[in-house]
């Protein structure tokens, strides 16, 4: 199995970055502890503080099947602004989970507004690092099921 993990705008500051909400685990140390959780699967990583950026990848990744069997997509601030990205979801192949650090269901207004998740396979959020750990499960069970 060969899953691609990207995150958007700040999350290249993570660690750093309000840790009272988003934590304090570095993405690089959260990589590392998937990897090892997960041997069999290879782990790909991108990051992008521009959307363009992100579609390019999910372009590049998404439209090639036997080249990944899931995305898992942290698109930060774009997940609320971006109906570029929620049409570059809808265009490609590869399935999308929607993931998130904190729960944006209990923050400010705007960001209880998703425009992507309607067009993900499905959401996981609010667990920090480990949403992207229930993100691979999920896609690790869907695999097995479709097997």
């Amino acid at each position: 199995m060969k899953l691609l993990i990207i995150n958007g705008p700040n999350l290249n500051l993570l660690g750093r970055r309000q840790p009272e909400i988003y934590g304090c685990e570095s993405m690089e140390s959260c990589l590392d502890r998937l990897r090892r959780r997960f041997p069999d699967v290879a782990i790909d990583y991108f990051q992008s503080n521009h959307e363009g950026g992100i579609i390019d990848e999910l372009h590049r990744r998404g439209m090639d099947p036997a080249g990944c069997d899931g995305i898992i997509l942290n698109a930060g601030a774009y997940t609320h602004t971006s109906l570029a990205i929620a049409d570059a979801i809808s265009s490609i192949e590869v399935p999308v989970i929607e993931v998130h650090l904190s729960n944006v269901a209990s923050r400010e207004p705007i960001r209880r507004t998703s425009l992507i998740g309607g067009v993900c396979l499905g959401v996981v959020a609010g667990f920090g690092t480990d949403s992207y750990r229930l993100a691979a499960e999920a896609f690790m069970e869907r695999l097995q099921k479709n097997s």
